[in-house]
């Protein structure tokens, strides 16, 4: 369902992601772990087509996201950090406004805009302008415009991010409901988000892949059996520049 290889992408003389290889099947919910600066976000913008690569590749169901792009994009559902949209916006023009980017229209389009809503509680804000929100209803909102053409692939930057805690609990259980018909990537800094939500979690540091498998695996590898340790240990300045 994605297929990324040894992408590469510098900016001046910083090599942000650095040659990584990484492939993600069809029902799992993937955690993409890394400190600050470690290279999530720009592998994210490059996998969707928003940054262009400086060699490597990234696939899509089967569709080259630098050569087949729209394909690769209708196939994609991304929230990308700090879930930007048209302020002046109502949640249910915004909504309208990308049910026709995705190409739906009448009675699809307002079953899309329902579902969606529905999955991200926002029916009581749904005529009020977005620029008005608290940050957890503009996070739901975004969230909201990734999985209203329900897509195959969906990226999610951060996507917890500004939520209470009950909030938190429903997208995880909605990324928990459509985890096995979608391959999920989801971008955190929040270890114990990818322990409740994710079968599997790599950790990038300075734009390298260091670490892959489950949850539980990873965290067993560690001294105190702890997640959070590893990640420390694999992400640390000493480990980085070994």
């Amino acid at each position: 369902m994605l297929e990324i290889e040894n992408l590469t992408k510098r900016f001046d003389a910083v090599t942000a992601v650095a040659g990584l290889t990484l492939s993600v099947r069809q029902g799992e919910v993937l955690g993409f772990l890394g400190p600050n600066g470690a290279g999530k976000t720009t592998t994210m913008k490059m996998v969707t087509g928003f940054l262009t690569p400086d060699s490597g590749s990234v696939r899509v169901c089967g569709h080259d996201i630098g050569s087949d792009t729209l394909r690769a994009q209708a196939k994609i559902g991304y929230l990308p950090e700090g879930a930007p949209a048209y302020g002046e916006m109502t949640p249910r023009e915004f909504l309208a406004f990308i049910a026709g980017a995705r190409g739906l229209h009448g009675d699809a389009a307002r079953a899309a805009r329902d579902s969606a809503v529905a999955h991200t509680g926002l029916d009581g804000v749904m005529d009020r302008p977005i620029e008005t929100l608290s940050k957890g209803f503009r996070r739901r909102v975004g969230l909201a415009q990734a999985i209203l053409h329900d897509p195959d692939v969906l990226i999610l930057d951060e996507p917890t991010d500004g939520l209470d805690p009950n909030q938190k609990h429903a997208v995880r259980e909605l990324i928990r409901s459509i985890a096995a018909r979608k391959t999920i990537v989801i971008s955190t800094h929040m270890l114990e988000e990818v322990e409740a939500m994710c079968s599997r979690a790599v950790i990038i540091n300075r734009g390298r892949l260091v670490a892959d498998g489950t949850p539980a695996a990873l965290a067993a590898r560690a001294p105190g059996g702890r997640l959070d340790d590893l990640f420390r240990a694999l992400t640390s300045t000493e480990e980085a520049a070994a």
